[in-house]
């Protein structure tokens, strides 16, 4: 029940999430930031660039909702990868941005395993990067029982469902993906066994042949995920082509939307 209700929320939005909790220093960063990312110096946070927004206490800490949001005259994000400091696998995601999501208004849910710093690092071209976070108040996201049986699971992954409408100005989609995203560190309810990792690692979303989005993750991505941003028609069908750790690949195309 607690999970369907931050779903529905996600995806109609949400009502504003708290911002009173900006980045906290952290050694873990320190550490992270050239032996993982390669990055010398730290990076200059700048909200009239970029924002991220996610809940300072997580109401279920296997899918926090977090949001990256632009200013309407702000450069545009070209990649970004997400960092959760304190998560087993750090580096939840690595995403590519296609110029029709500018400015970037851009949704999905993640899994956080303990209190941590949550951070993306933007592209935003030209050598130049911004960084934005929160610190979330969370526990056990990666070790959380999957919501499904390994019955449901074989029957429904691969499952897609796209919508998209018009809001403020722009249109809003919503892809949801069935998949349950087994982080390694999650116990079968049933037969009490640890279940292997098994997610989605490569993930493209296209209007046609235009990139709208493109997702290299980790173990981090929420089970069932869904991603929900604001985008610009091209008039084409939407294309999505999902890939797992086990070799799996779905594709699937959805009716093209008009501007």
């Amino acid at each position: 029940m607690k999970a369907a209700l931050l779903a529905a929320l996600l995806l109609a939005g949400g009502p504003a999430l708290p911002q009173e909790n900006p980045l906290q220093p952290s050694a873990t960063w320190e550490d992270l930031r050239q032996s993982v990312l390669g990055l010398a110096g730290d990076v200059a946070q700048d909200a009239t660039v970029l924002d991220l927004e996610a809940p300072l206490r997580a109401y279920e800490a296997a899918i926090v909702p977090v949001r990256l949001v632009q200013p309407a005259d702000a450069p545009p994000v070209r990649a970004a990868t997400l960092v959760i400091d304190e998560n087993p696998a750090p580096v939840a995601a690595e995403y590519g941005f296609g110029p029709a999501l500018m400015p970037l208004d851009f949704e999905m849910r993640v899994r956080v395993d303990s209190y941590s710093d949550v951070r993306v690092i933007a592209d935003t071209g030209n050598g130049s990067r911004v960084m934005a976070g929160r610190f979330v108040k969370a526990s056990g996201g990666c070790s959380a029982p999957a919501g499904k049986d390994m019955a449901e699971v074989e029957a429904t992954m691969g499952q897609m469902r796209w919508r998209s409408a018009p809001e403020n100005g722009r249109h809003v989609g919503t892809l949801m993906i069935r998949h349950p995203n087994f982080s390694g560190l999650q116990r079968d309810q049933v037969t009490l066994l640890n279940i292997p990792a098994h997610f989605i690692d490569r993930l493209e979303v296209r209007q046609g042949d235009e990139m709208l989005f493109s997702l290299e993750a980790g173990i981090s991505i929420s089970e069932d995920p869904v991603f929900r941003f604001a985008y610009a028609p091209n008039g084409q069908p939407i294309h999505v082509r999902v890939e797992d750790t086990d070799g799996n690949r779905w594709d699937q195309t959805f009716e093209a939307v008009s501007g």
